[in-house]
């Protein structure tokens, strides 16, 4: 089997390069390990009908009129914008935490308990809030998400949150487009791909000896595990979900997202309700509900890894594999796995969509074959 550009990844920024470049006329072939379209990204039915959001909840926005005019022309998507609680003391609390709650706690006159630079989540996390604050809502939320301590976490975790002096509850007020698929994830990529010949169940690090030859690899998967590990394992962080149908319930929370911040609440870090993620009109008619939680773990199969580890170990370890990437001849590693980075659905199609441009800024695909028999 022959190929111009054969991309190993039929996720997110897998199929944003493979429309981009078969859009351009290019010749292109997707081959994934899993069974499905979509990677992390994808959905599934329950038999209830609920859309149950297989690795853990998406909200999709951004403020890009381009990256949202990719998104939507692929399928409708109807407008939610994701708030959030998290449960502390017994109460369903605004998350992002609410200043008139440090008010309430703490005085009027509440200050962050670290002042300077910081040099660790928990520094980073303390120059936002009181001391006693943070121990409700972040301390044991990020021990149970990481597995350990949180002055052993990168500075940079911390800017996923913030205390919000305005008591906004919405997660991202400020993203012009907010939404999910009105008939799900695994339609959306599905259609995104449409017309682009896909392999599934197609391991290509165990089969790449079945594909002689490509003009170009575009590899998504862990750079640790293309490379064989030779260098050491990064690790990376994923979540046990369990997921419990209630047929004579319409709904049990006030959201969809409830946040579990206490090691007394028990291991899982969240609650799910999918019914609040799912277009109403068709929620609507569905009889019961499906609550999900998802228990933090590090899993040892690449096809379970979900978050990559926040520490300056493992930074460290990918330096010196994106080092050996960069050095390869017509082959690009990317992705959330290749990069060894977190990114949003918004950030991946951007970044998807720059790696593809790059690639058709050329006069014409590459001339030369590239042997991907071996890295």
């Amino acid at each position: 089997m022959k190929v111009d550009y054969l991309i190993v990844g039929a996720g997110l920024t897998g199929s944003v390069i493979a429309r981009s470049l078969a859009d351009a006329g290019r010749d292109v072939l997707i081959v994934d390990r899993r069974a499905h379209f979509g990677g992390n990204v994808h959905d599934h039915a329950h038999e209830s009908g609920i859309r149950i959001h297989t690795y853990g909840p998406h909200y999709f926005r951004t403020s890009s009129d381009r990256i949202w005019a990719f998104a939507t022309r692929f399928a409708p998507f109807f407008r939610y914008e994701a708030s959030l609680k998290s449960l502390v003391d017994g109460e369903l609390e605004n998350w992002p935490i609410a200043a008139s709650y440090i008010r309430r706690r703490i005085g009027e006159g509440w200050k962050p308990e670290f002042i300077g630079r910081p040099g660790n989540f928990e520094e980073a996390a303390l120059s936002l809030m009181p001391r006693a604050i943070y121990e409700k809502f972040i301390k044991e939320y990020n021990e149970k998400q990481w597995g350990v301590p949180n002055a052993t976490l990168a500075a940079s975790l911390c800017t996923r949150f913030d205390v919000r002096l305005d008591d906004e509850p919405r997660l991202k007020p400020d993203c012009k487009h907010q939404g999910i698929p009105a008939l799900g994830y695994a339609h959306w990529m599905q259609k995104m791909v449409e017309g682009i010949p896909v392999l599934l169940n197609f391991d290509f690090l165990k089969r790449r000896k079945e594909i002689k030859s490509a003009r170009m690899l575009i590899f998504t998967g862990p750079i640790d595990e293309f490379f064989g590990y030779d260098l050491g394992k990064l690790v990376y962080r994923g979540q046990r979900r369990q997921h419990t149908y209630l047929p004579d319930t319409q709904i049990v929370q006030p959201c969809g997202q409830v946040n579990n911040p206490s090691h007394l609440g028990g291991p899982h870090i969240r609650t799910l309700e999918w019914k609040h993620m799912m277009d109403p009109q068709y929620a609507g008619r569905i009889r019961g509900t499906v609550l999900t939680t998802e228990v933090p773990y590090s899993p040892e199969n690449p096809a379970d890894y979900e978050y990559p580890f926040p520490d300056e170990k493992n930074a460290t370890l990918y330096k010196a594999y994106r080092q050996r990437a960069d050095g390869l001849r017509r082959t690009l590693v990317c992705g959330r796995l290749g990069e060894y980075r977190y990114y949003d659905m918004d950030q991946a199609i951007g970044r998807a969509m720059m790696l593809a441009e790059k690639m058709l800024d050329r006069t014409k695909p590459p001339d030369e074959p590239n042997d991907i028999r071996r890295p």
